[in-house]
């Protein structure tokens, strides 16, 4: 069928809908608003049929439906989502803790699809697909484009299925066809968890899947059985399962407390949430919960129940601010619905969720204006969406403008690719003067692209006044003397991030002996917000003060 897509017509749809229910439904009595219900669905299929019927030219009908529903939503809030087959993979490897895949965590080097590592007993490490792979196709289409999403939903598929992967692999002068059988790939919500000291053990969780609270426990059961303290990294985890959030928190806090409320219009949405079980911590266990801009609802619900039970500190950075609850419901086994239906509340009161999330023409914000709540213990917590850290610590040094550039054209990878037998143990990784002099020739061969501030304009005004006189030789001179200042700066950058780059290199060996566990690792000897974090929970009047009501 022709196809002659107009963006218009599924935003008249939209606009149809949006008029016929709007704002006045808010205050409706339950008839009026049925009846108005009523009255907009029938002005939606006349207008559906009108169009379908007289457009001037033909429309692909499946693809107009899903744009228009698409449209709709889009009004709402970024979580109300449609969903199809090919949509609902994210939402199933939450709730089920587990994909059909090979095994394989994937990153763009140098723009190029990339083996970053294989997990441990899959498909893909059983068949001998190492890191520093280069896929350059995925069942003969190739990569080349290909966003990391999209190569991901082509490698991920039914268990049994096969998938071929073409690579490149340095060491071989042809591609390699790695044919390989799906199988079940167990969801790693907890990605490293350790003792920092004697007293101090870590867990790091990135997800709240079906397997967080199991996870966690299995952790915290690998400390040491004298930990005096334990870190909670939620830095960057986005959340996941409400389900998870709760049985998480059921580790930490005493039997009977509660630790949620959600409400919604429907019965079904206004639940209380409560402790079960005796927790797995003992009270006088010091608690640390590391958020940051990136952690997110289910990451909040458990740094909020916390600091709202005066349970543990909380450090870092202010967190997203996502407090609303989405339902699923399925229209058929490939389509669905996905809506939310419910804010939830932490144990002061405070909604987390920021009140700027939906179109305010359409939508009256309902949830109360307090900023100022209480823990139970009688301190002062701050509402308004997100969680407040009770101690404040700064963003992570900033990458200098040489390691970033070096970082995204895969160049700290490729060099430590070419020299991954080096070490055989994370212990003996240290990064000498010759690996740094190794590293800076590697660089030296290729083409970064490191403008000074300020580079760019001089050079336009160069050019500029050289169109006018290219004959002045006090110009001349003057230019030749700043390009020299430039590259003279240029050539300092390296000595300037030494630091940064060593620890960049550090944690690409560890990548190759250990993971992702061994860059977490790594990377935490040199992480200012643990090492903060240490400073309060190693000085216990430092952590108690922090639960003063001033």
């Amino acid at each position: 069928m022709k196809i002659m897509h107009r963006k218009h017509l599924s935003k008249i749809l939209l606009i149809i809908t949006i008029l016929s229910v709007g704002i006045g439904s808010l205050a409706l009595t339950k008839s009026e608003f049925f009846r108005q219900l009523e009255q907009s669905q029938k002005l939606y299929h006349w207008v559906n049929r009108e169009i379908m019927s007289r457009y001037v030219d033909d429309i692909d009908i499946e693809a107009f439906t899903k744009k228009s529903i698409q449209n709709m939503l889009s009004e709402l809030d970024p979580y109300t989502v449609y969903l199809e087959a090919e949509e609902r993979d994210g939402l199933d490897m939450l709730t089920n803790g587990k994909y059909g895949g090979v095994g394989i965590q994937i990153g763009k080097r140098d723009d190029k699809l990339t083996v970053i590592a294989p997990m441990d007993n899959t498909p893909a490490q059983r068949a001998g697909i190492i890191s520093g792979d280069r896929i350059i196709a995925i069942d003969e289409k190739s990569t080349a484009g290909l966003n990391l999403d999209d190569a991901a939903k082509l490698i991920r598929g039914k268990k049994g299925t096969v998938v071929v992967l073409t690579i490149e692999r340095a060491s071989e002068t042809e591609p390699i066809d790695f044919s390989l059988t799906r199988s079940d790939i167990e969801v790693q919500d907890v990605a490293y968890f350790g003792m920092l000291n004697d007293e101090v053990g870590y867990i790091r969780l990135t997800r709240f899947s079906k397997n967080a609270a199991y996870e966690i426990r299995e952790a915290i059961r690998g400390l040491n059985q004298d930990t005096e303290s334990i870190i909670l990294d939620l830095r960057d985890n986005p959340g996941g399962l409400l389900q998870s959030a709760i049985s998480v928190l059921d580790l930490f806090i005493d039997k009977g407390e509660v630790l949620l409320t959600t409400k919604g219009k429907h019965k079904e949405s206004n639940r209380t949430y409560k402790s079960n079980h005796k927790p797995l911590i003992d009270s006088d266990v010091q608690i640390a919960v590391l958020i940051n801009e990136g952690s997110a609802s289910a990451s909040e619900i458990v740094a909020g129940a916390i600091q709202d039970l005066d349970r543990g500190v909380i450090l870092g950075k202010r967190s997203f601010g996502k407090g609303l609850v989405q339902s699923v419901y399925n229209f058929d086994n490939k389509r669905s619905l996905k809506i939310t239906t419910a804010k939830y509340y932490i144990p002061s009161g405070r909604l987390i969720q920021k009140p700027d999330y939906n179109n305010e023409e359409i939508i009256a914000w309902t949830a109360t204006e307090d900023s100022i709540f209480t823990t139970v213990g009688g301190r002062s917590v701050r509402g308004g969406g997100g969680i407040h850290p009770d101690v404040e610590i700064a963003n992570e040094i900033k990458p200098s403008t040489l390691v970033q550039e070096s970082w995204r054209k895969g160049m700290f990878f490729s060099f430590v690719q070419n020299d991954r037998d080096r070490f055989h143990d994370l212990e003996e990784i240290k990064i000498d003067d010759e690996i740094l002099g190794d590293f800076r020739e590697f660089l030296a061969t290729h083409d970064l692209s490191l403008p000074i501030s300020g580079e760019s304009q001089l050079n336009d005004a160069h050019d500029k006044l050289f169109e006018i006189d290219s004959t002045n030789t006090e110009m001349t001179q003057a230019f030749e003397n700043i390009f020299k200042f430039i590259k003279l700066q240029e050539e300092g950058l390296f000595d300037s991030a030494r630091d940064q780059i060593a620890l960049r290199l550090k944690m690409e060996y560890a990548n190759i002996l250990d993971g992702t566990a061994g860059r977490i690792k790594i990377n935490l000897e040199d992480d200012p917000v643990i090492v903060k974090t240490l400073s309060v929970l190693e000085n216990h009047t430092s952590y108690e003060d922090i639960f003063v009501i001033n």
